[in-house]
């Protein structure tokens, strides 16, 4: 049992677990003067972005709302968005707050300013628009992983079914049939959520018609709209596979094609909905993302059939079943390997990265988390090894019968009386305990896989941080765009945390300072300090503004560890008044703490 191996390649994957689009460049520059007013707004982003009819608002130095055009890609590039202006464009300074939907599928918002003639002072409260629903963002994140784990379960107990034959399929019915209800129930929740969720509104404005009709044309809509028609064809060839009464040792070529079409089918409909559609080698990347679901599932969900089937299946057919699954696990380890290596240089897009990155970083903490699932798994083969044992003896014998001619003298064994022993053969040695496919072996496997399985559950909640972390190719994109050098510090804020740990690194202070703390480019340095008033290296540090009073932000700083700090020169700050700084401190692959500290901006 390799699940250790399995879930390493998870890790390193990253596809599903995803990350947002970077901002890459503005267009007026974020801060800059003109000197005729633009006719438009164009940004431009690390991957591809939806648009939603809200994504620019635009506010004057007046603090009015400016008519802005409908929002569209740039060129017909997909990781553009742009907005018309009106052709003549008062002196002053503007705002530009925006929101778009990343490849994917998780929203992101920011703002910017730029300036016509001169800079003007913006003082008046303006409304920017919806800040993030934490309700929406939570029930749409439980729907996601929900949907995940579940068809995991079903394409994997099918997959057991077909592939290993057991004689008794009646422990598989339940988790098929929990697993088909439970994504589709998954899919419909996430149907309904995604216009708010793309929205930052509330769940309550899921059953706006306009706003549901509008997810039905998008990409993720339409992706979510094709599970729901591959979850109903999937029905029907369930009902119709538990209908068959074929020997369990036949193959049936018609069942293992319309499953493999229906498990490829629902595995496209997340492939095209998030990463892989964007971004560097699509095709391949769609082609890896499919196989590495796939993989995933008949491994993962596999193995739970594998631990139904232990319960109530007889030894003989364990004897075949184990093997064969065993053999299945491996293939799919093959193609975990070369798909997890793939897409985790399309995310990282540097060796450096790896260390030089947090995202980078977390796939080396979780490797050596899951190091102790690689140890687990030894148990579980030394188990499948011995239920094997039996089979492959009585398989020895019968051929050796079979050989025997026609016509032949029977051997001595053959002729002698039952329970005697051959004379000029020594007597066969009693089996060993725990040798064979008796109870003792049929529990010893299951005590190890479910070990397995309660080792991967806490890895894969180490590897939700993923799911908000910036892959390394995106970040040194963006960076690339971002002005070199250090700001002095003139704004010092000391912000105290204490993740519950007793380590030195457990708890302390975090100052964080911001230069100049005026509206526009700001930069901010965050400087760690444990519990003996020493500077600590943690794994990660990160801040984010947000004005509530104006409903802009969350705007992240996107620190970067420089060696002995965190830093950035380009946060942008909009609009004066008071912010709530947000500080994460990251101490472990579990311990971590968010504290929330004011800070002013002036104008």
């Amino acid at each position: 049992m390799l699940l250790g191996t399995v879930l390493v390649l998870l890790l390193l994957s990253g596809a599903p677990a995803s990350a947002h689009a970077a901002l890459r460049t503005t267009t007026p520059d974020d801060g800059s003067v003109v000197t005729q007013g633009p006719r438009s707004v164009t940004l431009t982003f690390t991957e591809s972005v939806g648009l939603l009819d809200d994504s620019f608002r635009v506010f004057g130095p007046d603090q009015r709302r400016v008519h802005t055009g409908e929002a569209t890609h740039a060129d017909g590039r997909s990781d553009t968005a742009r907005a018309g202006l009106p052709g003549k464009l008062a002196q002053g300074t503007y705002t530009v707050a925006w929101r778009v939907v990343s490849a994917d599928s998780h929203p992101v918002s920011g703002a910017f300013t730029f300036s016509v003639g001169k800079r003007s002072a913006t003082t008046t409260q303006i409304d920017t628009g919806p800040d993030e629903d934490p309700l929406t963002g939570g029930l749409y994140d439980a729907a996601r992983y929900l949907a995940y784990l579940a068809a995991a379960l079903l394409v994997g107990a099918a997959a057991f079914a077909l592939l290993c034959r057991p004689a008794d399929r009646s422990p598989l019915r339940r988790p098929l049939v929990t697993a088909w209800w439970t994504l589709l129930g998954s899919t419909v929740v996430l149907l309904l959520l995604r216009a708010p969720y793309e929205a930052g509104a509330g769940p309550a404005s899921a059953f706006d018609a306009s706003a549901l009709g509008r997810t039905l044309t998008s990409r993720p809509g339409l992706a979510l709209l094709a599970r729901l028609a591959v979850l109903l064809l999937t029905a029907v060839f369930l009902v119709w596979l538990s209908r068959r009464r074929d020997g369990r040792d036949r193959r049936d070529p018609v069942a293992l094609a319309a499953g493999t079409a229906l498990a490829v089918g629902l595995a496209l409909t997340w492939a095209a909905a998030e990463h892989a559609s964007a971004g560097i080698q699509v095709p391949l990347a769609m082609t890896s993302s499919v196989l590495h679901l796939l993989a995933t599932g008949v491994w993962l969900g596999g193995l739970v059939a594998l631990l139904l089937t232990l319960r109530r299946s007889s030894a003989e057919d364990l004897t075949e079943v184990v093997p064969r699954f065993s053999r299945i696990a491996f293939a799919s380890v093959t193609v975990l390997v070369v798909t997890g290596v793939y897409q985790s240089w399309r995310g990282l897009g540097s060796v450096s990265a790896l260390s030089g990155t947090p995202y980078g970083r977390l796939l080396l903490a979780k490797l050596v988390a899951v190091t102790a699932l690689v140890l687990a798994a030894g148990y579980s083969r030394r188990w499948t090894a011995r239920l094997a044992a039996p089979a492959t003896a009585r398989t020895v014998a019968v051929r050796e019968r079979v050989a025997q001619p026609v016509g032949a003298p029977l051997p001595p064994e053959a002729t002698a009386e039952p329970g005697t022993p051959d004379a000029g053969e020594p007597e066969a040695p009693a089996p060993e305990p725990g040798d064979g496919n008796g109870d003792e072996c049929r529990r010893g496997l299951r005590r190890s896989a479910l070990i397995e399985v309660a080792v991967a559950a806490v890895v894969l909640l180490i590897t939700t941080l993923l799911t908000t972390t910036l892959p390394g190719r995106a970040q040194a994109e963006a960076a690339q765009q971002a002005p070199a050098g250090a700001l002095p510090p003139t704004t010092l804020v000391t912000v105290p945390y204490d993740t519950g740990t007793d380590s030195v690194t457990g708890s302390g202070t975090v100052q964080v300072t911001v230069d100049p703390a005026r509206v526009g480019e700001n930069g901010v340095q965050a400087v760690v300090y444990g519990s003996d008033k020493g500077v600590i290296v943690i794994p990660e540090v990160r801040v984010t503004f947000t004005l509530p009073s104006r409903k802009v932000g969350p705007i992240d700083a996107e620190l970067t560890d420089v060696g002995g700090y965190w830093s950035t020169n380009s946060v942008n700050l909009p609009l004066p008044g008071t912010w709530t700084m947000k500080t994460t401190v990251r101490v472990s692959d579990v311990d971590q703490v968010t504290v929330s500290k004011q800070v002013r901006v002036a104008s």
